[in-house]
Protein backbone atom coordinates (compact mmCIF):
# COMPACT_ATOMS: atom_id res chain seq x y z
CA UNK A 1 0.00 0.00 0.00
CA UNK A 2 1.27 3.25 -0.91
CA UNK A 3 0.19 7.04 -1.35
CA UNK A 4 0.09 7.04 -4.57
CA UNK A 5 -2.87 4.24 -4.38
CA UNK A 6 -4.87 5.91 -2.24
CA UNK A 7 -4.72 9.46 -3.78
CA UNK A 8 -5.55 7.42 -6.55
CA UNK A 9 -9.38 5.68 -4.85
CA UNK A 10 -9.76 9.19 -2.85
CA UNK A 11 -9.93 10.95 -6.47
CA UNK A 12 -12.44 8.05 -7.65
CA UNK A 13 -14.50 8.67 -4.30
CA UNK A 14 -14.42 12.81 -5.52
CA UNK A 15 -15.23 12.98 -8.90
CA UNK A 16 -17.49 8.90 -9.14
CA UNK A 17 -15.31 7.84 -12.26
CA UNK A 18 -12.02 6.54 -13.07
CA UNK A 19 -11.75 8.91 -15.57
CA UNK A 20 -12.66 11.69 -13.96
CA UNK A 21 -10.22 10.90 -11.32
CA UNK A 22 -7.27 10.59 -13.63
CA UNK A 23 -8.10 14.40 -14.85
CA UNK A 24 -8.32 15.92 -11.70
CA UNK A 25 -4.92 14.42 -10.77
CA UNK A 26 -3.48 15.01 -13.88
CA UNK A 27 -2.68 11.13 -15.02
CA UNK A 28 -3.80 8.33 -17.70
CA UNK A 29 -7.03 6.19 -16.85
CA UNK A 30 -4.64 3.34 -16.97
CA UNK A 31 -2.84 4.71 -13.92
CA UNK A 32 -5.83 5.19 -11.23
CA UNK A 33 -6.87 1.57 -12.47
CA UNK A 34 -3.70 -0.02 -11.85
CA UNK A 35 -3.28 1.86 -8.38
CA UNK A 36 -7.01 0.82 -7.22
CA UNK A 37 -6.49 -3.01 -8.28
CA UNK A 38 -3.47 -3.28 -6.64
CA UNK A 39 -4.97 -1.63 -3.49
CA UNK A 40 -7.95 -4.34 -4.34
CA UNK A 41 -5.45 -6.95 -4.43
CA UNK A 42 -3.53 -6.29 -1.04
CA UNK A 43 -6.44 -5.75 0.56
CA UNK A 44 -8.54 -8.73 -0.59
CA UNK A 45 -11.83 -6.66 -1.34
CA UNK A 46 -13.26 -4.44 -3.94
CA UNK A 47 -13.34 -0.62 -3.27
CA UNK A 48 -15.18 0.02 -6.55
CA UNK A 49 -18.01 -0.86 -8.34
CA UNK A 50 -16.84 -0.96 -11.85
CA UNK A 51 -21.07 -0.64 -13.42
CA UNK A 52 -21.13 2.49 -11.33
CA UNK A 53 -18.23 4.00 -10.37
CA UNK A 54 -18.93 4.43 -7.08
CA UNK A 55 -16.97 2.99 -3.88
CA UNK A 56 -18.13 -0.34 -2.11
CA UNK A 57 -18.80 -0.55 1.77
CA UNK A 58 -14.84 -1.51 2.19
CA UNK A 59 -13.85 1.52 -0.42
CA UNK A 60 -16.09 3.85 1.78
CA UNK A 61 -14.19 2.61 5.23
CA UNK A 62 -10.23 3.06 3.00
CA UNK A 63 -11.25 6.49 1.82
CA UNK A 64 -12.29 7.33 5.55
CA UNK A 65 -9.31 6.20 6.71
CA UNK A 66 -7.33 8.04 3.64
CA UNK A 67 -8.38 11.03 3.95
CA UNK A 68 -7.36 11.25 7.71
CA UNK A 69 -3.52 10.25 6.15
CA UNK A 70 -3.53 13.18 3.72
CA UNK A 71 -4.74 15.37 6.24
CA UNK A 72 -2.07 14.45 8.93
CA UNK A 73 0.82 14.37 6.24
CA UNK A 74 -0.34 17.99 5.05
CA UNK A 75 -0.36 19.04 8.57
CA UNK A 76 3.75 17.86 9.01
CA UNK A 77 4.67 20.93 6.87
CA UNK A 78 2.82 23.55 8.54
CA UNK A 79 3.30 22.42 11.88
CA UNK A 80 6.97 22.48 11.20
CA UNK A 81 6.98 25.99 9.96
CA UNK A 82 4.89 27.01 13.18
CA UNK A 83 7.73 25.97 15.16
CA UNK A 84 10.11 28.34 13.57
CA UNK A 85 7.50 31.27 14.32
CA UNK A 86 5.85 31.44 10.86
CA UNK A 87 2.63 29.93 10.51
CA UNK A 88 1.78 28.47 7.23
CA UNK A 89 -0.48 26.64 5.11
CA UNK A 90 -3.93 25.54 3.73
CA UNK A 91 -7.14 25.79 5.63
CA UNK A 92 -9.92 24.54 4.38
CA UNK A 93 -13.52 26.21 6.45
CA UNK A 94 -16.73 25.79 5.55
CA UNK A 95 -19.24 28.24 6.06
CA UNK A 96 -23.16 28.51 5.92
CA UNK A 97 -24.26 31.03 3.32
CA UNK A 98 -26.48 33.67 5.15
CA UNK A 99 -23.32 33.78 8.30
CA UNK A 100 -20.73 33.91 5.58
CA UNK A 101 -21.73 37.20 3.84
CA UNK A 102 -20.62 39.40 6.29
CA UNK A 103 -18.20 36.74 8.58
CA UNK A 104 -15.63 35.84 5.47
CA UNK A 105 -14.41 39.10 4.36
CA UNK A 106 -13.73 40.25 7.26
CA UNK A 107 -11.96 36.91 8.25
CA UNK A 108 -9.96 37.54 5.17
CA UNK A 109 -8.60 40.53 6.27
CA UNK A 110 -7.96 39.59 9.84
CA UNK A 111 -6.32 36.56 8.83
CA UNK A 112 -3.95 38.27 5.94
CA UNK A 113 -3.27 40.87 8.75
CA UNK A 114 -2.24 38.06 11.00
CA UNK A 115 -1.14 35.07 9.36
CA UNK A 116 -0.41 35.97 5.84
CA UNK A 117 0.85 32.82 4.93
CA UNK A 118 -2.13 30.95 5.62
CA UNK A 119 -4.29 30.59 2.57
CA UNK A 120 -8.22 29.80 3.35
CA UNK A 121 -10.19 27.78 1.22
CA UNK A 122 -14.19 28.25 1.82
CA UNK A 123 -16.78 26.44 1.09
CA UNK A 124 -20.37 27.71 0.96
CA UNK A 125 -22.70 24.92 2.07
CA UNK A 126 -25.51 23.89 4.27
CA UNK A 127 -25.07 22.76 8.07
CA UNK A 128 -26.23 19.01 6.91
CA UNK A 129 -23.79 19.33 3.95
CA UNK A 130 -20.79 20.62 5.93
CA UNK A 131 -20.84 18.16 8.91
CA UNK A 132 -20.11 14.97 6.80
CA UNK A 133 -17.25 16.66 5.11
CA UNK A 134 -16.01 17.96 8.64
CA UNK A 135 -16.09 14.65 10.30
CA UNK A 136 -14.42 13.00 7.13
CA UNK A 137 -11.52 15.14 7.30
CA UNK A 138 -12.10 17.26 4.27
CA UNK A 139 -12.78 19.99 5.89
CA UNK A 140 -10.46 21.74 9.05
CA UNK A 141 -13.39 23.87 10.28
CA UNK A 142 -16.86 24.79 9.77
CA UNK A 143 -19.57 27.60 10.81
CA UNK A 144 -22.66 25.92 11.20
CA UNK A 145 -26.62 26.37 12.28
CA UNK A 146 -26.84 24.42 16.34
CA UNK A 147 -27.01 22.43 17.61
CA UNK A 148 -24.76 20.03 15.04
CA UNK A 149 -24.81 16.33 16.85
CA UNK A 150 -22.47 14.76 14.68
CA UNK A 151 -20.59 12.70 17.15
CA UNK A 152 -17.20 13.11 15.12
CA UNK A 153 -17.44 16.75 15.74
CA UNK A 154 -17.13 19.13 18.27
CA UNK A 155 -18.59 22.49 18.51
CA UNK A 156 -18.61 25.59 20.01
CA UNK A 157 -21.11 28.35 20.50
CA UNK A 158 -20.33 31.82 18.45
CA UNK A 159 -23.62 33.70 18.61
CA UNK A 160 -27.19 33.61 18.38
CA UNK A 161 -29.45 35.19 16.08
CA UNK A 162 -33.36 36.68 15.90
CA UNK A 163 -35.82 35.91 13.46
CA UNK A 164 -36.81 38.06 11.22
CA UNK A 165 -40.30 38.28 8.50
CA UNK A 166 -38.93 39.85 5.28
CA UNK A 167 -42.23 40.35 3.12
CA UNK A 168 -43.03 42.04 0.11
CA UNK A 169 -44.44 45.78 0.67
CA UNK A 170 -48.14 44.77 -0.34
CA UNK A 171 -48.37 42.23 2.33
CA UNK A 172 -50.76 42.52 5.58
CA UNK A 173 -48.08 42.50 8.05
CA UNK A 174 -45.62 44.75 5.91
CA UNK A 175 -47.30 48.10 7.66
CA UNK A 176 -45.96 46.75 11.17
CA UNK A 177 -42.49 46.68 12.66
CA UNK A 178 -42.90 43.71 14.97
CA UNK A 179 -44.93 40.70 14.80
CA UNK A 180 -45.89 37.44 16.81
CA UNK A 181 -45.21 34.17 15.48
CA UNK A 182 -48.80 33.46 16.23
CA UNK A 183 -49.45 36.04 13.45
CA UNK A 184 -48.38 33.64 10.91
CA UNK A 185 -50.61 30.73 11.64
CA UNK A 186 -51.78 29.79 8.06
CA UNK A 187 -50.14 32.66 6.43
CA UNK A 188 -47.95 31.25 3.22
CA UNK A 189 -44.20 31.36 3.52
CA UNK A 190 -41.00 30.58 1.96
CA UNK A 191 -39.79 28.25 4.23
CA UNK A 192 -37.01 25.55 4.65
CA UNK A 193 -37.82 21.95 4.65
CA UNK A 194 -38.30 19.97 7.55
CA UNK A 195 -35.31 18.17 8.31
CA UNK A 196 -33.39 21.32 8.42
CA UNK A 197 -31.89 22.73 11.69
CA UNK A 198 -33.82 26.46 11.18
CA UNK A 199 -37.15 25.01 10.32
CA UNK A 200 -37.07 22.10 12.54
CA UNK A 201 -36.66 24.63 15.53
CA UNK A 202 -39.26 27.36 13.89
CA UNK A 203 -41.64 24.26 13.92
CA UNK A 204 -40.84 23.57 17.40
CA UNK A 205 -41.71 26.80 18.55
CA UNK A 206 -44.86 26.72 16.10
CA UNK A 207 -46.11 23.66 17.75
CA UNK A 208 -45.58 25.01 21.34
CA UNK A 209 -47.52 27.85 20.37
CA UNK A 210 -50.27 25.92 18.44
CA UNK A 211 -49.35 27.76 15.26
CA UNK A 212 -50.24 26.02 11.92
CA UNK A 213 -47.15 26.94 9.64
CA UNK A 214 -48.10 26.95 5.73
CA UNK A 215 -45.02 26.51 2.91
CA UNK A 216 -45.48 28.37 0.04
CA UNK A 217 -42.60 26.92 -1.48
CA UNK A 218 -39.41 24.68 0.49
CA UNK A 219 -36.03 25.52 -0.05
CA UNK A 220 -32.86 23.81 1.33
CA UNK A 221 -30.68 26.52 1.28
CA UNK A 222 -30.66 29.78 3.69
CA UNK A 223 -29.12 31.91 0.95
CA UNK A 224 -31.05 30.98 -1.81
CA UNK A 225 -34.53 31.41 -0.12
CA UNK A 226 -33.22 34.84 1.74
CA UNK A 227 -33.04 35.93 -2.14
CA UNK A 228 -36.28 34.49 -3.16
CA UNK A 229 -37.90 36.53 -0.55
CA UNK A 230 -35.69 39.70 -1.52
CA UNK A 231 -36.96 39.03 -4.82
CA UNK A 232 -40.34 39.12 -4.11
CA UNK A 233 -40.92 35.82 -4.05
CA UNK A 234 -43.11 35.28 -0.75
CA UNK A 235 -42.68 36.37 2.64
CA UNK A 236 -40.47 34.26 4.71
CA UNK A 237 -38.88 33.92 7.81
CA UNK A 238 -34.99 34.12 7.85
CA UNK A 239 -32.42 35.04 10.50
CA UNK A 240 -31.34 38.35 11.09
CA UNK A 241 -27.89 37.41 9.29
CA UNK A 242 -29.97 36.80 5.92
CA UNK A 243 -30.41 41.25 6.30
CA UNK A 244 -27.05 42.39 7.36
CA UNK A 245 -26.34 45.24 5.24
CA UNK A 246 -29.55 44.34 2.73
CA UNK A 247 -32.47 47.07 1.56
CA UNK A 248 -34.68 46.94 -0.69
CA UNK A 249 -37.53 49.61 -1.41
CA UNK A 250 -40.46 47.57 -2.00
CA UNK A 251 -39.47 45.08 0.48
CA UNK A 252 -39.73 44.75 4.61
CA UNK A 253 -37.87 43.26 7.22
CA UNK A 254 -40.32 43.07 10.48
CA UNK A 255 -39.04 41.75 13.46
CA UNK A 256 -40.13 38.40 14.69
CA UNK A 257 -41.11 37.81 18.53
CA UNK A 258 -42.24 34.42 20.03
CA UNK A 259 -39.30 32.33 18.15
CA UNK A 260 -36.27 31.01 19.79
CA UNK A 261 -33.03 32.75 18.61
CA UNK A 262 -31.11 30.47 15.85
CA UNK A 263 -27.50 29.11 17.37
CA UNK A 264 -24.38 29.65 15.54
CA UNK A 265 -21.30 27.56 16.23
CA UNK A 266 -17.76 26.48 15.16
CA UNK A 267 -17.35 22.98 14.68
CA UNK A 268 -13.95 21.03 14.41
CA UNK A 269 -13.18 17.36 14.28
CA UNK A 270 -13.15 15.65 17.38
CA UNK A 271 -10.10 13.08 15.45
CA UNK A 272 -6.60 13.92 15.05
CA UNK A 273 -4.47 16.70 15.45
CA UNK A 274 -5.30 20.64 14.26
CA UNK A 275 -2.67 21.77 12.14
CA UNK A 276 -1.16 25.35 13.22
CA UNK A 277 -2.94 27.25 10.44
CA UNK A 278 -5.85 25.83 11.78
CA UNK A 279 -5.80 26.36 14.88
CA UNK A 280 -4.50 29.88 14.31
CA UNK A 281 -7.67 30.41 11.90
CA UNK A 282 -9.99 29.46 14.60
CA UNK A 283 -8.46 32.10 17.09
CA UNK A 284 -9.00 34.98 14.36
CA UNK A 285 -12.77 33.67 13.34
CA UNK A 286 -13.24 33.32 17.33
CA UNK A 287 -11.86 37.31 17.65
CA UNK A 288 -13.69 38.55 14.24
CA UNK A 289 -17.00 37.16 15.88
CA UNK A 290 -15.92 39.32 19.33
CA UNK A 291 -15.40 42.30 17.33
CA UNK A 292 -18.37 42.47 14.43
CA UNK A 293 -21.31 40.94 16.15
CA UNK A 294 -22.05 43.86 18.27
CA UNK A 295 -22.82 46.09 15.46
CA UNK A 296 -25.00 43.75 13.36
CA UNK A 297 -29.06 44.34 13.86
CA UNK A 298 -30.51 41.40 15.37
CA UNK A 299 -27.26 39.20 16.57
CA UNK A 300 -26.00 38.46 19.93
CA UNK A 301 -22.72 36.95 21.89
CA UNK A 302 -22.59 34.13 23.38
CA UNK A 303 -21.52 35.20 27.07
Amino acid sequence: MDLRQLAALTAVADHHSFSAAARALHTVQSNISTHVARLEKELSAVLVDRSTGELTDAGELVVARARQIHAELAAITADVTSLQGDVAGQVRIGVIGTTGRWLVPALLNALGSAHPRVRLVTIDATTTSLLPQLSSGRLDLAVVNLPATDPDVEVEALFEEDHVLLTPAEHPLASRDRVELTELSDTPLLLEPPGTGFRDHLDNDANRLGVRLVSQAEVDGMRLLAALAQQGFGAAVLPASAMVDWTHPTRKAVALDGATRRGVGLAIPRRGRQTAAARATADVLRSVVETEVPNLSGLHLVR
